[in-house]
């Protein structure tokens, strides 16, 4: 390598904005290394930043080169596809296609992130048969991409068949396929995925880790955090946000402080946005909300998750009137809420009792920011609208609900079971009639007969009672059993009704035995 091109090159890895890549290029130009094709390379590449780059100069550079090389086409097709231009990333590969220019293992990749972006399954079917006619079916880094992408298609099957033909699995395909599994639903195979991966790294920790989590198996994820810390293998950051996602849905703060003071004794840099969001979530279902406040005030910056995590933590623990403050503050900053956003505030109403500010909120939610309601969103407007009394306001707005066939029957279910509950609050047994009726039509589930059933029972209808538990076994529908837990010295023990499988169940009922005494005691 001559001195001059070295020169070149040492100028562009030093490039930190467009001036200087400018810079660099002319430099390139005028020394004679204008077509090296390395060099341009790393002028698209630097391009294809979406934080200090610009993709316009990019695409103007590279329609310039008369014949691009395969490695400046996959350095365009990655360009394209990191600032969000899936179809022009599926343009370029046409091209490449076109022109002649062999596809490598390099080009696949980013070609089947843009065909999972774009959710266009029969593209990424047509894509991978390229790739096996290329003799690519072997390989780990196209394999681990088509996994990846057959996976986001909710296709695990096909994803399993790309995995089991890697001969040589890397760390990474065993992620991806736990990962895969996880997506699903399926934690249990995703769990044995794990169990037979002979490589456990970070990935693949973090994959069956965060995977638990996503299909609210709380417990079982601090289980598998235990065990992962038992290897001496340290947390990475992606880890901790799926702990304390864990720790605020259990309501075991001892963990999140322990995850708390780990971070902050690691002294390695400055928490991400993430990672404080996660924090301020946790310390706020925990009930601490000044310590969530606090992190949230000392925040360089905020991004809408953020908001969303305040916002919430507010409403639920009963700060309705802080929380609406917050969201003016908010939009003051310049920052657009999302559909997430109106349930917290929607939550905040209902705690502060504000029906006709949330209904106005409604209006500027689907009229200001063109956010369509979900059932969510009605689910909580019921929800406040019948505790405040409105319960015809309330079952008005459900019937103007788009049906099922935009939203599915679990969702619809939402609203007509706030419904039901809010007229079960006010005793109006014949609206609640109503309500139930449709939500057994929705769902096979105990609920509703239950709350139905127990409104009769208090207004006096025995009769009526036994009619709707004398339906429920009819129909095969068994009462879900009640379901607690408490965190004591770091663990989390869990109760279920009618179970005795807990190791210290013995020692609980001793102590429950006392404290009956005791009060029998005091009269």
């Amino acid at each position: 390598m001559s001195r001059c091109r070295r020169r070149c090159l040492f100028l562009l890895e030093k490039c930190r904005h467009m001036r200087q890549l400018k810079t660099a290029h002319a430099h390139l130009l005028t020394s004679g290394h204008g077509s090296d094709t390395f060099a341009f390379s790393r002028l698209l590449a630097f391009c294809s930043n979406p934080l200090h780059g610009s993709l316009s100069h990019g695409w103007n550079l590279f329609q310039r080169i008369q014949n691009p090389t395969i490695c400046i086409c996959n350095t365009m097709i990655k360009a394209f596809f990191l600032n969000g231009h899936l179809t022009n990333a599926i343009h370029i590969y046409s091209q490449i296609l076109q022109t002649g220019l062999r596809a490598d293992n390099y080009t696949f990749p980013y070609v089947f992130k843009a065909c999972s972006g774009l959710q266009s399954f029969l593209l990424g079917g047509l894509v991978h048969g390229q790739s096996l006619k290329l003799g690519f079916r072997f390989d780990v880094f196209v394999g681990n991409s088509l996994i990846s992408m057959y996976s986001s298609f909710g296709n695990v099957m096909a994803a399993r068949r790309v995995f089991d033909e890697i001969p040589f699995r890397t760390a990474v395909s065993w992620t991806v396929m736990v990962s895969g599994y996880a997506k699903s639903g399926d934690v249990e195979t995703a769990r044995m995925i794990f169990d037979e991966s002979p490589m456990k790294d970070l990935g693949v920790w973090g994959s069956i880790i965060s995977g638990y989590v996503q299909n609210n198996c709380f417990k079982e994820g601090l289980v598998m955090f235990r065990l992962m810390q038992s290897t001496g293998m340290e947390p990475d950051e992606g880890i901790l946000v799926s702990i304390l996602c864990a720790c605020a849905n259990l309501g075991a703060m001892e963990i999140g402080i322990w995850v708390h003071r780990y971070w902050n004794q690691l002294g390695r840099r400055p928490m991400s946005v993430r990672l404080i969001t996660g924090f301020i979530d946790m310390y706020a279902k925990c009930g601490c909300l000044g310590i969530a406040k606090q992190l949230f005030d000392e925040m360089p910056q905020r991004d809408i998750v953020s908001w969303n995590a305040m916002i919430s933590g507010m409403a639920m623990n009963g700060d309705g009137e802080n929380a609406i403050k917050l969201f003016s503050e908010m939009e003051k900053d310049g920052v657009r809420p999302d559909d997430i956003t109106f349930i917290a505030i929607f939550t905040a109403c209902n705690h502060s009792g504000n029906a006709y500010e949330a209904l106005m909120l409604l209006d500027r939610m689907c009229r200001v920011y063109n956010i369509d309601p979900k059932m969510e969103h009605y689910g909580c407007l019921v929800d406040l609208l019948g505790r405040a009394g409105l319960l015809e306001e309330a079952k008005e707005l459900v019937l103007r609900m788009p049906g099922s066939s935009r939203h599915g029957r679990s969702e619809e279910a939402i609203a007509w079971r706030a419904l039901l509950s809010c007229c079960c609050s006010h005793g109006q047994a014949e609206m609640a009639e109503d309500a139930a009726e449709r939500l057994f039509l929705l769902e096979h589930h105990s609920g509703a007969y239950v709350l139905l059933s127990n409104l009769y029972a208090a207004a006096g209808k025995h009769d009526d009672a036994r009619r709707i538990r004398k339906m429920m076994e009819q129909r095969g529908v068994g009462k879900a059993p009640g379901c607690s837990s408490v965190e004591v010295d770091g663990v989390v023990h869990e109760f279920v009704a009618g179970e005795e499988r807990h190791l210290q169940m013995e020692e609980v009922h001793g102590v429950l035995r006392k404290m009956d005494k005791q009060m029998d005691d005091f009269g």
